[in-house]
């Protein structure tokens, strides 16, 4: 470890003691003064790995299933002053599912059977409002523009990051289930037929030759999807962001696919074209990591005008190619669980770089930079991109990748 990166994994501890409130893990204290259901997880990844901080994951899951709707609706985000959900981009699916991935997170590192067993009927019942998402009955969810972590991005219908967290989401019920001594075979048997599909309908190429067959469900439907939208995929080297009706989205996203890879939905041939050509086409440049590439510009299919709102979403800005320190923790994770552990050290001092700059003062651990000139224009002392630093080094400093290591 540089001296560069064991100060960065300093100041991004400080960082998350500042972040943990009474009612669990804010976003951000200048931005976003809340508990939001995917932030908090994805910090605590890295927060519950310190001292000190074994409380807040499961103070801000309390916070969470407080506000859980009478359908089992998982908030978006709690408010810290009100200590009630906050409306402000309401209706998210990925609630839902890391909120689930946090009990099993909270679980696996603590072990408390007992917090598990009286938070059951509220995993369930999340669980349940999931599967009613799954609107045509396929196995995969289907999701509606913008309603993810892609707040401002057209993916839709079966999207690749949502139905990774769901192999995710049902894995981590069955293993909850057994932990409580209840029959949860039922969640693998979901999973597996959620990886299954996510293989034969997002990926487009020769490493996915050994998912398909005769009788293989779906193979029909996808090549009549295909033959209808225009240009024939012949080969991509990355899951497709999205699926829908007689169309697709033609580029990568970063986050959706290293998801893939830490959750083992990718199969071994296809994780390594993935992370082939993550590093060909610089996706850590000038700092880890853009999280769409190519990004999408006017004109284009997938551009929408409300892209323009704020000056977010234009090219090489927020989820259109800007660059989020968060994902590159897990891009680091990613390559120290495929063994590319030299490469993965070099994206950490990076990333500890990343985290340096600030607009005001050094280490602001920003929420996201421009993509081309690598300069922060998201909120600053952001939790998720302090936890995720913090889970990074971890993952380098041991050789390994914690929590992640069993979604087979």
């Amino acid at each position: 470890m540089s001296d560069l990166t064991t100060l960065a994994f300093e100041k991004a501890e400080a960082i998350l003691t500042r972040e943990c409130s009474p009612i669990g893990l804010m976003a951000s204290p200048e931005g976003y003064p809340h508990v939001w259901a995917r932030d908090s997880v994805i910090t605590a990844l890295g927060a519950a790995l310190l001292p000190g901080h074994e409380r807040c994951l499961r103070t801000s899951l309390q916070t969470l299933a407080s506000q859980q709707s009478e359908l089992g609706a998982i908030p978006n985000n709690v408010s810290v002053a009100t200590g009630r959900l906050d409306h402000t981009n309401a209706g998210s699916v990925d609630s839902n599912l890391w909120y689930i991935l946090g009990h099993e997170v909270q679980h696996r590192l603590f072990g408390d059977n007992e917090f598990l067993r009286q938070y059951w009927p509220s995993l369930e019942r999340a669980l349940l409002w999931l599967r009613y998402q799954d609107s045509n009955g396929c196995g995969l969810l289907e999701v509606h523009e913008a309603a993810d972590w892609a707040d401002l991005l057209a993916n839709r219908f079966n999207i690749l990051y949502d139905n990774v967290l769901w192999y995710g989401a049902l894995r981590a019920m069955a293993r909850m289930a057994a932990a409580l001594d209840t029959d949860g075979r039922r969640y693998d048997e979901l999973a597996d037929d959620v990886r299954h599909k996510i293989r034969i309908v997002l990926w487009v190429g020769p490493e996915v030759k050994a998912e398909w067959g005769p009788t293989c469900p779906g193979h029909t439907e996808w090549t009549h999807t295909l033959s209808q939208v225009g240009p024939v995929l012949v080969k991509r080297p990355y899951f497709l962001p999205y699926v829908a009706f007689r169309d697709f989205g033609d580029y990568c996203d970063v986050f959706g696919n290293l998801l893939a890879l830490l959750f083992g939905v990718a199969n071994p041939a296809q994780a390594e074209r993935i992370l082939d050509y993550l590093h060909q086409v610089g996706i850590a440049e000038p700092y880890p990591v853009r999280v769409l590439h190519p990004i999408i510009h006017p004109g284009n299919k997938d551009w929408r005008e409300y892209y323009r709102n704020n000056n977010l979403n234009m090219p090489e800005q927020y989820h259109n190619g800007g660059i989020w320190p968060f994902v590159g923790g897990f891009y680091v994770a990613t390559l120290v669980k495929a063994g590319r552990h030299e490469q993965a050290a070099q994206i950490l001092e990076k990333l500890a770089e990343v985290n340096r700059l600030g607009v005001k003062e050094e280490w602001e651990f920003n929420e996201w930079c421009h993509g081309g000139t690598g300069r922060p224009m998201g909120y600053p002392h952001q939790a998720w991109s302090a936890g995720m630093y913090a889970f990074a080094h971890y993952c380098v400093s041991e050789g390994r990748v914690p929590i992640f290591g069993e979604y087979l």
